[in-house]
């Protein structure tokens, strides 16, 4: 992996707690402002619900899914409105599914993403790289690419039920590596409580390749994964994990952890080159593959979170005009939050974690990090 430059200032002013909180109270006051003025960074486009793969964290339970899918003259439509209404500076399509690449369509509608002036990147289970499809990848302009990695070979394909699946998502990686030029390639792990005693295993692997960074991340009590509490971190673990990512960055390796979750005084900037903000309609909004308009795709799909469908919106407007139910504080909503002097940076934590009928984080680091 390659490495960051040891003794940054900015890894010096992650271990300031006084630098923290005066960061931390900059971005409370910040987002008080985003959520009256939002700014679309990261477009997200699910072209599939299909994949190859069954993976047991699935939050949007892809598979073996027959759903309506947008036509490439509907993508179009909706890039080019996206182009003309909010340009494409400052902004990130990012592409995804199911797995993206089953989308027989798939380099037509990144094609004219492209040809429209717009950077893009994917996240992959990585099966499908073959040579020729990572050529085509870089004839397309894509920037970033992530591939998941969920274990050593046997646990992987145990978790993705996808026999075989690690050393193809292997092979995907060596082949993007063969190709080069891009702006990132990144591998992500999905923690769990049976792989957590696999990190320095995959440490050790994954400092052999020269990919950008690796990104790890817990799996998440949402889709699929709630059928599964056995692989569920324990508080024990979730330290596990952060010690394990922050001593790996405090000695220059690219280790980060993902944008979910408020970690405290402790984490906070340790573990990741930002502090926590949820983004689903502040930054963030995606278009799910039948044309529905709602904010992060990894948010529990109920109808109140559905903000219009691009085959009768215009996106530029929706964005403008609705999203009020994203732009809200979840702390204003739960007793948990009420007391806690955390949730000023908090806010409830994030929306893709939340149970909206329990009106309660899934997700709390509270009396475990901090």
């Amino acid at each position: 992996m390659a490495r960051r430059q040891k003794g940054s200032e900015s890894e010096d002013a992650m271990l300031d707690v006084n630098k923290k909180h005066r960061d931390m109270d900059a971005l409370a006051e910040y987002r008080r402002g985003l959520l009256k003025k939002p700014q679309l960074r990261n477009l997200f486009l699910e072209l599939t619900l299909r994949c190859n793969e069954r993976c047991i964290h699935c939050g949007s339970s892809c598979g073996d899914v027959q759903s309506e899918e947008l036509t490439v003259p509907e993508y179009e439509r909706l890039l080019r409105e996206v182009r003309e209404d909010l340009g494409t500076g400052g902004k990130m399509l990012c592409i995804t599914g199911g797995e993206p690449l089953l989308r027989r369509e798939f380099f037509e509608i990144t094609e004219i993403a492209h040809s429209l002036g717009f950077s893009w990147g994917m996240t992959s289970n990585g099966t499908l790289i073959t040579p020729e499809v990572a050529k085509d990848l870089a004839r397309v302009g894509m920037k970033t690419i992530s591939v998941s990695i969920d274990g050593l070979p046997e646990t992987h394909d145990k978790f993705r039920r996808t026999p075989g699946g690690f050393d193809k998502a292997m092979r995907g990686i060596e082949n993007l590596l063969d190709v080069g030029g891009w702006k990132a390639l990144q591998v992500t792990t999905v923690v769990t409580h049976e792989n957590i005693s696999q990190l320095d295993e995959l440490f050790t692997l994954f400092d052999k390749l020269d990919i950008d960074s690796w990104r790890v991340i817990n799996i998440e009590p949402i889709g699929r994964a709630k059928q599964h509490p056995e692989l569920l971190l324990t508080p024990e673990d979730y330290c596990t994990m952060f010690e394990f990512i922050r001593s790996k960055r405090m000695a220059g390796q690219p280790v980060c952890y993902g944008c979910s979750h408020y970690l405290g005084d402790e984490y906070e900037r340790e573990v990741r080159d930002w502090y926590f903000l949820c983004t689903a309609g502040l930054y963030t909004a995606s278009i799910m593959a039948n044309g529905d308009i709602t904010a992060c795709l990894d948010i529990e799909r109920r109808p109140e979170f559905i903000q219009g469908n691009i085959r009768r919106d215009r996106f530029s407007k929706v964005w403008l005009d609705r999203f009020e139910v994203f732009r809200r504080d979840l702390s204003d909503t739960t007793e948990l939050c009420r007391g806690c002097p955390e949730a000023v940076y908090c806010r409830g934590d994030a929306f893709h974690s939340y149970d909206f009928d329990a009106r309660r984080p899934e997700v709390c680091f509270r009396n475990i990090l901090f």
